[in-house]
């Protein structure tokens, strides 16, 4: 029931944010969210390395989250090349400098280099995505919440009422094939509906990206179990009823904005007649 009424009110929420405020006020929104879940993440990764400055992270994941949203807005004029070198640039050399001068310990550079260095993109690159996504058309956000929110609900409710088979016992044990599979169908059917609705016609490229961005966005909620896991923590936080902390609620999303948009941009946007 809780989980039930936490959508009922952030979902209706979302959407007027998405439909409502400009394309930079809906960045400010989702830079907003991921940074709070960058510090849900910052906070379960601490332990293993407390003397290195990890804090940086959630600081970082803003203008890195701007940036990535300037170079793909870029992208038709700017050589690929060079912005993807300095990306890598910035990111392997600000961490190694980072980690260097704040003098973290030794026995910690490996991992506080490993979290900073898979963290920074990891939460600013889907808030970049979901910028572009909106900026293209806002449509497309809410095709990306309807692969995402229902393919979730219904691998929840199938998966708990029917689940036989555990999906991933080790990370999620809840988790079953049966619910795994349920969520991808409603998820494919969804774009089906969405392509037809928007674009007058079953677009079969759209619904591969469809398929692709269902499939991402369990791995996405997966690969958050697993870091849960790790740290020994039920959920990143207890802000949502239902549902945890930010990163719990944004995690599928983490993996499905940037995979959406990577497979519109190679398909060709369609455009609504």
């Amino acid at each position: 029931m809780k989980r039930l009424l936490t959508a009922a009110i952030c979902v209706p929420l979302a959407l007027a944010a998405l439909f409502r405020l400009p394309p930079v006020g809906f960045f400010l929104i989702c830079a907003f969210f991921v940074t709070w879940a960058a510090l849900e993440f910052v906070r379960l990764v601490r332990p293993v390395a407390p003397g290195a400055p990890l804090g940086a992270l959630v600081a970082l994941v803003p203008p890195a989250a701007w940036g990535l949203a300037a170079a793909i807005d870029g992208g038709r004029d700017w050589p690929a090349g060079p912005v993807l070198l300095a990306g890598a640039a910035l990111l392997a050399i600000g961490c190694g400098s980072l980690v260097l001068f704040a003098r973290t310990p030794v026995e910690q550079v490996l991992p506080a280099l490993a979290v900073l260095c898979f963290g920074i993109p990891y939460f600013a690159l889907p808030a970049a995505a979901l910028y572009e996504l909106a900026r293209l058309d806002p449509w497309w956000i809410f095709l990306l919440f309807a692969i995402v929110w229902l393919g979730d609900s219904a691998a929840f409710y199938i998966g708990t009422a029917f689940g036989r088979h555990r999906l991933a016992p080790v990370v999620s044990p809840k988790k079953s094939w049966e619910g795994a599979i349920a969520g991808f169908v409603v998820s494919v059917a969804a774009t089906a509906v969405w392509s037809a609705w928007r674009l007058d016609a079953l677009r079969a490229d759209l619904l591969l990206v469809g398929a692709v961005t269902a499939v991402a966005s369990q791995v996405g909620d997966l690969v958050e179990s697993l870091l849960k896991r790790g740290a020994r923590v039920k959920d990143s936080g207890e802000v949502f009823p239902g549902h945890g902390g930010a990163f719990d609620r944004i995690d599928a999303l983490l993996f499905a904005a940037p995979t959406l948009l990577a497979g519109l941009l190679w398909i060709g946007v369609p455009a609504a007649p």
